[in-house]
């Protein structure tokens, strides 16, 4: 059952695949869809491989929007307590973040840590499945425990329920989307980064 199991999921990978790039199609060239992680099985490697790339999009995304904003607008409340202000257009991205105070570094990194240990716990509801255990991926868990429990807060995906409505054959075309879309993403950051970094390294910046 479990080379069934193994299979079937190898068998989504190509027939999302398809749908992702036509031209391309299925793409694994070190085979890492049957490379076993932590000897957990090949669906909770698929499922592993699958979240990876979602949020690796998703963050490449965000990562792209925020390195256009940063290059071209700051923020006109001050930085500090103390009244500082944001860091100059003048610097690029990259020399904006090391001009933060450090303790502001500090914060959005644990936000961040702190958002990842939110997905990885399911956001405390066990009827939310790991991704590797059977669960969506790229499924982040709501924070309605947070909500009950310490602070209200909106949710990270569809905070107002529009897409609940949605009908699953939308949903699925929508998330071919945001794969395409995320990884057109990585590919545009690595290019910001590359050219900031070696001058001339990307002719169309």
């Amino acid at each position: 059952s479990t080379a069934v199991a193994a299979e079937s999921s190898k068998a989504d990978l190509e027939s999302m695949a398809k749908g992702l790039n036509p031209t391309i199609g299925y793409w694994d060239p070190l085979g890492l869809a049957g490379a076993d992680f932590w000897n957990q099985g090949d669906d909770a490697t698929v499922g592993f491989l699958r979240q990876a790339e979602i949020k690796h999009g998703r963050v490449a995304m965000a990562a792209f929007v925020g390195y256009w904003v940063q290059s071209n607008f700051v923020w006109p409340w001050p930085n500090t307590l103390a009244g500082d202000a944001f860091p100059s257009t003048d610097l690029s991205p990259e020399q904006q973040w090391d001009a933060l105070p450090g303790p502001a570094r500090w914060q959005i990194i644990a936000i961040i840590g702190l958002l990842e240990l939110w997905d990885e716990c399911g956001g405390g509801n066990p009827n939310h499945k790991h991704y590797m255990k059977g669960g969506k991926p790229g499924d982040y868990p709501s924070f309605q425990n947070f909500r009950d429990e310490v602070h209200w807060v909106l949710d990270l995906y569809d905070p107002f329920g529009f897409t609940k409505k949605m009908t699953q054959e939308k949903k699925e075309r929508r998330l071919l989307i945001e794969v395409n879309n995320g990884r057109l993403a990585m590919l545009g950051i690595f290019g910001f980064l590359s050219a900031d970094k070696i001058p001339g390294s990307v002719p169309a910046l």
